[in-house]
């Protein structure tokens, strides 16, 4: 008995090292998890702090931005109302009917734009304080969201009020139809004219804006032979105008040697008038009209061609051959009128035939797919390095640098 308890004893003492290794390395292990749990809190608190970095700066930037610009805006155009009530008091608003209305669209617009810079200092002012709340609450990210949130409309409007500054043309301030087509190169020029339709319609709802295609003509391969699309928003024909021309999709070979044009297509775009549009009369003479194929659920598919000219265009997105009519000739006129003002001309009978651009030999934009992914503009020679983000509608950059090339006009009534 005694023997065997011996053994017994020798046996616990033999097998305790290995019961302590154990032990030792259970509690290593234990160890080493509440370490890389702590550190894994620590990464995240540290992400949660650049995020919130990252937010307050932009916040900062746009507020001020929004102190450097606002108050002298805001000065200048409230000066400017000024000068057109005074106006309106001296002048005789019943001697030119058309002086008049004029006259009061222009003040209704001033009277608008300080209301918007007003309402831009109240949320510059609202983004500060938001900010400044958040920090005395230890950090609170849903404050520091919401700050941003007011500072992106912030942003927003900036841009839009120094882009208008530029945009002074006759017809800057409409509506904007703009058609796409697609070249003859086949199924890629199809599917590429398509890809430029949802780039432009990704834009116009990144601006809190809707574009609506009036007229789509599919495929049987897959992508679009042409669409139509109509932003009736002020300022939209003059966001656009220079997206006129052809847009290139190209792949490169990987040592740049050789390049194969894979797909075009081409983009015009016309005024879309929101007031009152040109007193244009037409000789029903000068005009020849056809008829297409009925469109789906639409009505049938009126052609409208200038013969003095040759410009021609065409509707289909409206439910009866009168409407698809109607919109022919008004966007006839609204090319004629486009084309007279190119040609530095006052009336369009004056307008010289061999003189109209031909779209399908002005490039305007570059694609490139392979091997780099880039976006060239032509017109302005800027260069983007993420094509992805501009098909997603991120073109701000290219129709902000097409309108600085444009000269503005003096500021003044």
């Amino acid at each position: 008995m005694a023997r065997i308890a011996a053994e017994s004893v020798a046996v616990s003492v033999q097998r305790a090292p290995f019961r302590s290794k154990w032990q030792g390395s259970r509690r290593s292990k234990l160890h080493t998890q509440v370490r890389a749990s702590q550190s894994m809190d620590d990464k995240n608190k540290v992400f949660k702090e650049l995020g919130l970095f990252s937010l307050r700066k932009k916040i900062e930037d746009v507020v001020l931005q929004a102190d450097m610009l606002a108050p002298a805006a805001l000065e200048l155009e409230e000066s400017r109302r000024i000068r057109q009530e005074e106006m309106i008091q001296k002048y005789n608003l019943w001697d030119d009917v058309t002086k008049s209305n004029e006259i009061l669209v222009k003040l209704a617009d001033s009277s608008k734009v300080v209301d918007a810079l007003k309402d831009l200092t109240y949320k510059a002012e609202e983004a500060k304080l938001i900010t400044q709340l958040a920090e005395m609450d230890a950090i609170n990210y849903g404050l520091f969201k919401q700050a941003y949130n007011a500072s992106i409309d912030v942003s927003k409007f900036l841009y839009r009020y120094e882009m208008s500054k530029l945009l002074r043309g006759q017809y800057d301030m409409d509506g904007a139809c703009l058609i796409i087509k697609a070249g003859s190169a086949g199924i890629y020029s199809e599917i590429w004219a398509e890809q430029l339709l949802s780039m432009y319609n990704k834009w116009a709802e990144k601006q809190s804006y809707q574009g609506r295609v009036v007229e789509k003509y599919d495929s049987k391969n897959g992508g679009i032979k042409s669409a139509t699309i109509e932003f009736e928003f002020e300022y939209a024909y003059g966001y656009l105008s220079g997206e006129r021309g052809v847009h290139h999709m190209i792949r490169s070979s990987d040592d740049d040697s050789l390049l194969h044009e894979t797909g075009l297509a081409v983009v015009d775009v016309i005024p879309l008038f929101l007031g009152t549009a040109p007193d244009l009369q037409i000789d029903d003479g000068d005009l020849r009209i056809s008829s297409g194929e009925k469109q789906g659920r639409t009505g049938q598919a009126v052609c409208v061609q200038h013969i003095p000219t040759g410009i021609s265009v065409q509707s289909s997105g409206e439910r009866s051959h009168f409407a698809n009519r109607m919109k022919a000739v008004n966007r006839l006129k609204a090319k004629l009128v486009v084309n007279a003002m190119e040609q530095g001309i006052p009336e369009v009978g004056g307008i010289k035939r061999e003189a109209i651009a031909d779209l399908w030999k002005q490039e305007t934009r570059r694609y490139v797919f392979h091997p780099n992914r880039l976006v060239q503009d032509v017109k302005t020679g800027i260069q983007l390095p993420d094509l992805n983000s501009v098909l997603d509608g991120n073109i701000e950059p290219l129709i902000g640098a097409n309108i600085s090339m444009r000269q503005p006009s003096d500021l003044t009534l």
